[in-house]
């Protein structure tokens, strides 16, 4: 797993990790397989102990941060508490919406349905606030930034499913919408051959992190690039808008 390692790091001090995490890598041990591949694993032959702050889902990539001390961890986990870290989102979302900003309110219930989804409940469920802002509109999908100011489970992939706008293949909020050529490409035909989605798994990834150095005390930033797959999609849309 070492030759990951080059490819993951953004950034590397005696207090923090900052990587990229790539599509269908575990943050953390899987909890019926525990011999898949998980990032903390691949990591620590090379850095030393870590310590997980937050996670990502399996099929999200981005940026990501951990500590490499006690004392660090417990500082960023006392930001993350009170909600001074900054975290932005980019969705592949099917669908056009008529708005170009959007702040979505819709209090949200973690494992509230037989599917064990984070649902819409007005009435149980926890506020939940994130901020949307339509980045680029293609045929009948648009890349949206989403930045949550609160943590739930599931919180964007909920909230723009519930506008009517999941996430392309959200087999568990979207009902698998998936970009296929034959839809954004009216010259696109594909004879007898089985069409594969232009991206398969779900389109989000952790654009950028933002927050107070657990040492120095500066505001720092970090920005992930789009992994191959998430660009190739970008990149092919654009050409059918």
């Amino acid at each position: 797993m070492s030759e990951r390692i080059p490819n993951l790091v953004l950034w590397s001090d005696d207090a923090i990790l900052i990587v990229n995490k790539p599509p269908g890598l575990l943050t953390l041990p899987d909890g019926y397989d525990p011999d898949l591949p998980y990032l903390r694993a691949i990591l620590e032959p090379a850095y030393g102990p870590l310590w997980i702050v937050h996670r990502l889902d399996k099929d999200t990539s981005g940026v990501l941060v951990l500590a490499r001390s006690a004392a660090a961890h417990r500082d960023l986990n006392t930001q993350f508490e009170a909600r001074q870290i900054s975290k932005a989102y980019h969705a592949l979302a099917a669908g056009e919406p008529d708005w170009e900003e959007k702040v979505v309110t819709l209090a949200l219930q973690p494992n509230g349905d037989r599917k064990h989804r984070t649902v819409v409940s007005p009435r149980s469920g926890k506020p939940s606030t994130t901020r949307l802002h339509v980045l680029e509109r293609y045929r009948e999908f648009t890349l949206i930034e989403a930045v949550p100011e609160t943590g739930r489970t599931h919180q964007i992939r909920a909230h723009l499913a519930a506008l009517g706008f999941p996430i392309t293949g959200d087999k568990l909020y979207g009902k698998g919408a998936e970009i296929f050529l034959s839809k954004v490409d009216p010259g696109f035909s594909k004879g007898d051959i089985p069409e594969r989605a232009v991206l398969e798994r779900l389109a989000l990834h952790a654009r950028s992190l933002s927050f107070k150095h657990p040492v120095s005390g500066a505001q720092v930033k970090f920005e992930a690039p789009y992994p191959e797959d998430f660009e190739n999609a970008v990149r092919r849309l654009r050409k059918y808008k």
